[in-house]
C-alpha cells in the first residue's frame, strides 16, 4: 500500500529542504513528504567542506550582469533574513567584512567602471570603493608585502555572509520535520517514478509513496530522472568538481579577485571559514569530472545515462572546450591536483590575494569539495550558465548549480506558488507570512 501525499520533495539538500520549510509552513497543504537517499540531510553539496559557504548577492561577482544580481540579491537577502531571524548564536553563519579587489591599472578601472557607470553602485547601496589604506584597515595581509607602486581598488560591504549550508538545511527540516502532516524519510533511495492519472507512482528501496505533485530536487540526478521519465533530452551535463587549498587566518574575511567574463565558474577567492577563524580557505579550482558526485565512481554510470552517448553531446562539448579561453583554464585546472606541482602552480591565484604567502603556506584541502552541474543545450551546443528548472504537467526538476544555494528559498517560493497551481487553486501560499519570516529580517541599515 503506498504513502499517499498531496506533495513528494525528492532530495534533502539546501533546495529540497528550503521548499520543505516554505510549504509546510507557509501553506495548507495537508500532506507532504521528503525523500532523501542519504541517512543525513545536506550530506552531499550542501555539506560546508563541499562549497565555498558563500552567500552570493551578486555585488561582489564581477561575472554577473546586472540583470543577474538583481536576481540574485533577493534570494541572497531572503536567506540572509531568515538566518538573521533563527541563528542569533551565529551557529550556522557568520557575518563578515567582503570585498572584490582589483590589482594594476586595467582592472583598477574596469571595477570603477562597475560601480559607477555599470549601476551596482545603486543597486548595493552598502557596497562602496575603497583604496589601498581603507583595504589595509579591513585586510592588512591583502596589503603587506605589495608593490606600492601597483594601484589598488576594492568594492567593500559589510555584507559578507559565511554559510554553513548543510546545517541551515537541517534547520528547514527539523524546523517542520514534527509537524502534523510532514514525513522525512532518509536513507531512502528513489528507484523509479512514474506518471499516473492521479499524479506520480515513486518507488523506493524503502516502500512506496504515490503523490498529486512532485519536485524533484537532487542536484545533478535531477536532469538524469527528467530524462528518465522522457524531459529535456536536448540538455547534458558539463560537470564540475571544485577543490579548496587551505592556509592559516590569514584574512578577516571575504576577497574575491576578478572575474573573467567568459568563464563560467568562481574566480578564485580567500574566505575566512563558518566554523574556525584560524583557517582560510582558497579557492575553488574547477576540474571536469565524469561523474554526477564527488569520490563516487557509482555515479559515473549515472554520468553517462545524461551524457547519453549521442553525437549532439559530443558536438556539444567539443564546441565548448574548443574555446580559447575555457580549454586552457580546464587543462590548467588538472595541474593543481598534482601533488607538490599543483601547490606550486595554485599559489599566483593565492598571492593575487595575499602577496606574502609562499607554497609551504598552503596545503589541499583533503576531503573538501563537490560537484557543480553545468548545463550543456545540445541544440545551441552551448553552455547554460546557472540554475536550470524544468516544469511539466505537475512535476518540477530542479538543476542548481551555484548559485543555487543562495537562492534557495526565492526558488522555493517560487515553486510553491507553481505547487499551489498545479493543485487547481484548492490550497494557498502565504507569501507575506514567509516574507516576514526572512527577507523583512535582513538589515537594511
Amino acid at each position: 500500500m503506498s504513502e499517499e501525499y498531496e506533495l513528494v520533495i525528492i532530495g534533502g539538500g539546501i533546495s529540497g529542504a528550503s521548499l520543505l520549510y516554505t510549504v509546510a509552513n507557509f501553506t495548507d497543504i495537508e500532506n507532504v513528504a521528503l525523500i532523501e537517499k542519504e541517512d543525513e540531510i545536506a550530506a552531499i553539496n550542501s555539506h560546508h567542506t563541499n562549497n565555498s559557504q558563500t552567500l552570493h548577492f551578486g555585488d561582489i561577482e564581477t561575472n554577473y550582469s546586472l540583470e543577474k544580481a538583481e536576481e540574485v540579491k533577493e534570494g541572497a537577502e531572503l536567506l540572509a533574513g531568515y538566518l538573521e531571524n533563527v541563528d542569533s548564536d551565529r551557529e550556522m553563519h557568520s557575518k563578515r567584512s567582503k570585498m572584490v579587489l582589483a590589482v594594476g591599472d586595467e582592472e583598477v578601472d574596469k571595477l570603477d567602471a562597475r560601480y559607477h557607470d555599470e549601476g551596482f553602485g545603486d543597486l548595493f547601496p552598502k557596497l562602496e570603493p575603497i583604496g589601498r589604506e581603507e583595504i589595509a584597515e579591513h585586510e592588512p595581509a591583502v596589503v603587506e608585502g605589495r608593490d606600492p607602486n601597483k594601484e589598488l581598488l576594492a568594492l567593500q560591504t559589510p555584507d559578507g555572509y559565511t554559510v554553513d549550508y548543510g546545517q541551515t538545511s537541517k534547520s528547514f527540516v527539523d524546523d517542520v520535520r514534527d509537524d502534523s502532516g510532514v514525513d522525512v524519510f532518509t536513507g531512502t533511495e528513489v528507484k523509479d517514478i512514474k506518471e499516473t492519472d492521479d499524479g506520480f507512482d515513486i518507488w523506493t528501496d524503502e516502500g512506496s509513496f504515490s503523490a498529486d505533485t512532485t519536485v524533484v530536487a537532487a542536484g545533478s540526478h535531477s536532469l538524469q530522472i527528467a530524462q528518465e521519465m522522457g524531459y529535456a533530452e536536448h540538455l547534458s551535463l558539463l560537470p564540475v568538481a571544485g577543490s579548496f587549498f587551505l592556509a592559516d587566518d590569514l584574512l578577516n574575511g571575504k576577497v574575491y579577485t576578478l572575474q573573467m567574463k567568459k568563464l563560467p565558474f568562481a574566480a578564485v577567492h580567500g574566505d575566512a571559514d563558518v566554523h574556525d577563524d584560524s583557517i582560510t580557505r582558497f579557492g575553488p579550482t574547477a576540474k571536469l569530472v565524469p561523474a554526477l558526485e564527488r569520490g563516487r565512481i557509482s555515479t559515473v554510470n549515472d554520468f553517462f545515462d545524461v551524457f547519453g552517448l549521442r553525437a549532439s553531446a559530443f558536438l556539444s562539448y567539443a564546441n565548448i572546450l574548443a574555446d580559447r579561453v575555457l580549454l586552457p583554464y580546464v587543462l590548467q585546472n588538472l595541474v593543481y591536483d598534482l601533488p607538490e606541482v599543483g601547490k606550486r602552480s595554485f599559489l599566483p591565484h593565492v598571492q593575487k590575494v595575499v602577496p606574502n604567502v609562499d607554497a609551504s603556506d598552503i596545503d589541499r584541502a583533503k576531503g573538501y569539495g563537490g560537484v557543480r552541474p553545468q548545463i550543456v543545450n545540445t541544440r545551441k551546443k552551448s553552455l547554460e550558465m546557472g540554475e536550470a528548472k524544468i516544469v511539466e504537467d505537475d512535476i518540477i526538476y530542479n538543476i542548481t548549480p551555484s548559485p543555487g544555494a543562495s537562492t534557495c528559498l526565492k526558488n522555493a517560493m517560487r515553486d510553491t506558488h507553481q505547487i499551489v497551481e498545479f493543485l487547481d487553486g484548492d490550497y494557498e501560499f502565504d507569501e507575506e507570512s514567509f516574507r516576514s519570516e526572512t527577507i523583512d529580517n535582513f538589515p537594511r541599515a
